[in-house]
């Protein structure tokens, strides 16, 4: 069912009614309130108004339609990778990129009882980021459609032998006790997150300050296709900070690559790069320029 559990309805309910009044200040992200990117989305933005959407597909279509201004979306963990489906969800939403944020992640085990139990319920990353301490203790990870979201449904549920994974906060919401924080299994555990909206940033904005460029590629499929579409890069001197693979189609022909490079289209550099880059693949689509936040490498 795409709906809050009961105890996170009340607050959802209330975000959404503020935000419906000044949609330009809204900022969606998917998750119920109290889950990292809300946390993520009011660090961001303190003046913004939340609303919480069930999944991440439904806070990009908050945006196209116009009932939120912005969108806060994490793709990636230090810990555990890519967050699964945000190459496909960020190319087929036909918003831009205009932003990023990094934020600490810590979880806390939370129930209505002290345990044990037999299942914690989260997000796959937050699992995923929690795994040894979990099958340390005999606890068997459940997925949810996000950690906040995760500890509604178990206050909804009323039962003592389950748990949640999820932000301390979550707890003091939805009326559970934190079992234990700082679950994660390592403590220097970190999500970026982008800001998507419908336009790009104007390139003059930019000008001066260190920028971020991402966008998706397909390679030919011929013998060293991605080693000449790499050389583009290095032999301009553009350095790439992110490349990740995926298969479009069930044909398993068509190789899609998600990358981050510094820079930005107007920078020589680049435009010979991204020249280049288009002539030796299929096709090339940008997602956004955007500051830099954090220097890589």
């Amino acid at each position: 069912m795409r709906q809050f559990a009961k105890p996170a309805l009340a607050i959802v309910d209330s975000m959404r009614t503020a935000a419906a009044a000044e949609p330009a200040r809204a900022i969606a992200f998917g998750g119920a309130p109290g889950s990292n990117s809300h946390q993520a989305a009011m660090q961001f933005a303190p003046d913004a108004l939340p609303l919480p959407c069930f999944s991440f597909e439904d806070a990009l279509d908050a945006v196209e339609t116009g009932v939120a201004g912005c969108a806060m979306i994490p793709i990636e963990n230090s810990q555990h990778g890519r967050v699964a489906d945000i190459h496909f969800l960020l190319p087929e939403s036909g918003l831009a990129i205009v932003a990023e944020h990094f934020m600490p992640i810590t979880h806390a085990l939370m129930a209505l009882g002290e345990g044990p139990f037999e299942a914690a319920y989260s997000h796959p990353q937050a699992l995923g980021q929690s795994r040894h301490y979990l099958h340390q203790r005999g606890i068997t990870g459940m997925s949810y459609a996000d950690t906040a979201g995760a500890a509604a449904f178990v206050a909804e549920s009323g039962k003592s032998d389950i748990a949640a994974l999820a932000p301390p906060l979550a707890a003091d919401l939805y009326g559970l006790k934190i079992i234990e924080n700082a679950v994660e299994d390592a403590h220097d555990n970190t999500t970026r997150f982008v800001v998507l909206a419908k336009d790009p940033l104007d390139p003059n904005s930019l000008a001066g300050t260190p920028t971020m460029t991402t966008f998706i590629f397909e390679v030919k499929n011929i013998p060293a296709a991605l080693y000449k579409a790499l050389g583009c890069f290095a032999t301009n001197g553009v350095n790439m900070t992110k490349l990740e693979s995926y298969q479009k189609g069930a044909s398993f022909a068509a190789t899609m690559f998600f990358a981050d490079i510094e820079g930005m289209p107007g920078d020589p550099r680049v435009d010979a790069a991204l020249d280049e880059l288009a002539f030796q693949t299929n096709s090339v689509r940008l997602l956004g320029s955007y500051p830099q936040v954090r220097k890589r490498g």
